[in-house]
């Protein structure tokens, strides 16, 4: 009895709040409709002209995003191309990869997602091999590393999947997230929760740190197969 009691309060309170919600959103449906009632034809004529205007610039930007590269994944041959790329684009997100590393390709996946979905942020890949002068400079010691670089300068990095739930199975979301946590893209969601909390956990993937070598320089690979 009681149990059936705290489940009718609950859906009365699940009501009422919905009943307010919808509410609040018909009284500012009203309020906008009273106010384009209100306008005049030449009020009008410039609230749509503005409009227009709005949308002319947001397709002007998004060509010009695209002309620089935007809205693809691409792997550039070498570090120098890195700074001239990072130097054209506001926000842009490196991968630093290895062909051997099993969980680079995971990342390679999400991000070729990424890219056509968010064409305000850049995303490229460059092999370490190819780049050791910068990987040195950036102090890159773990495969595979996302470089976020905001303004010509590097503001974080992913490192490994730590940050992702430490599982090899994080959705694209998840890594989403933990790129909108840095600015380095426009994530719509909730920052302060990660995507994975919310999932159901079934084991944790337990990331065992390999030394390798690449011309000299020791690198961890934050993978179990390489």
């Amino acid at each position: 009895m009681e149990a059936n009691a705290s489940a009718d309060m609950f859906s009365k309170v699940l009501e009422n709040q919905l009943l307010q919600t919808t509410k609040l959103v018909e009284e500012r449906l009203d309020s906008e409709i009273q106010k384009l009632e209100q306008m005049d034809e030449d009020e009008l004529e410039r609230l749509k002209e503005k409009r227009l205007d709005a949308l002319r610039k947001a397709q002007q930007q998004k060509q010009e995003w695209i002309s620089k590269g935007h809205g693809e994944y691409r792997e550039i041959p070498s570090e120098r191309d890195f700074f001239q790329e990072v130097k054209e684009s506001k926000k842009v997100v490196c991968h630093f990869y290895r062909d051997t590393t099993f969980r680079c390709k995971i990342i390679d996946r999400h991000l070729a997602i990424l890219s056509k979905k968010h064409l305000e942020t850049k995303f490229l890949k460059l092999n370490v091999e190819k780049a050791p002068f910068l990987c040195e400079r950036l102090r890159i010691k773990v495969i595979p590393t996302l470089a976020l670089v905001k303004d010509g300068k590097t503001q974080d990095y992913v490192v490994g999947f730590t940050d992702l739930g430490n599982t090899d199975d994080f959705s694209t979301e998840t890594l989403e997230w933990r790129l909108g946590c840095s600015d380095i893209l426009n994530y719509s969601g909730n920052l302060m929760e990660p995507p994975f909390q919310s999932q159901k956990k079934i084991g944790t993937s337990v990331t065992k740190l390999e030394k390798k070598t690449i011309r000299g320089t020791k690198y961890d690979s934050d993978s179990d197969d390489d």
